[in-house]
């Protein structure tokens, strides 16, 4: 009795099921890229399966703000030159990016990886919660920013933080509604987001 052989297709197919389980990619731009990769040269598709393999290999996180890094601690938290009486909270590493751009804020940050969420089944113990109010409690921290999304679960999570720092005597303030409600802090543009540290405000 004589096996089949195995198609030629399987690999595409299972490179476009891979694609297709990133965020924000359907399965019509998983297609795409397969067939990008397909045509590319070997050294194109090489380099590329070597950055994802460096990034799953190096990248750590901070043992500090929990930010993603290559060295523990951070650049950001080893510099000296920044005011470490103030942590701005974000949800992702993508959103310190977009902070850093606008060149307004020189504080320190802390990552929660997340935010709360029930639908997902995601709780604060999910976050890292605990590490940020270990930081508060040895630090010399004045004020903690909230920069959350301001979507319904970004709302949920700053006050539930807020509840969490207030007995610390911690002043807690929250970017200002510049930025649209819905919106994900990643995609503000520069002015938006250096308006909204500016003018944030007492939660």
């Amino acid at each position: 009795m004589s096996q089949t052989a195995p198609s030629a297709a399987m690999p595409v197919s299972r490179l476009i099921e891979a694609f297709n389980k990133l965020p924000g990619i359907g399965p019509k731009s998983a297609q795409r890229l397969t067939y990008y990769l397909l045509r590319a040269p070997q050294e194109e598709a090489q380099a590329l399966a070597q950055a994802i393999l460096e990034v799953k290999e190096k990248i750590i996180l901070c043992s500090v703000c929990q930010n993603i890094t290559d060295a523990d601690p951070c650049s950001i938290c080893q510099d000296g030159q920044r005011d470490r009486t103030k942590i701005c909270v974000v949800e992702e590493p993508l959103d310190i990016l977009a902070l850093e751009r606008t060149g307004s804020y020189k504080g320190l940050y802390h990552v929660l990886h997340g935010v709360i969420s029930p639908m997902d089944g995601i709780g604060p113990d999910e976050l890292k919660v605990r590490e940020l109010l270990a930081r508060l409690k040895i630090g010399d921290v004045q004020e903690v920013i909230m920069a959350t999304n301001p979507n319904l679960e970004g709302e949920a999570t700053a006050m539930y933080l807020t509840r969490l720092i207030a007995p610390l005597g911690i002043r807690v303030t929250r970017l200002a509604r510049g930025l649209p409600v819905g919106a994900d802090l990643e995609y503000a543009d520069d002015v938006t987001l250096a308006r909204a540290l500016e003018g944030r405000q007492e939660v």
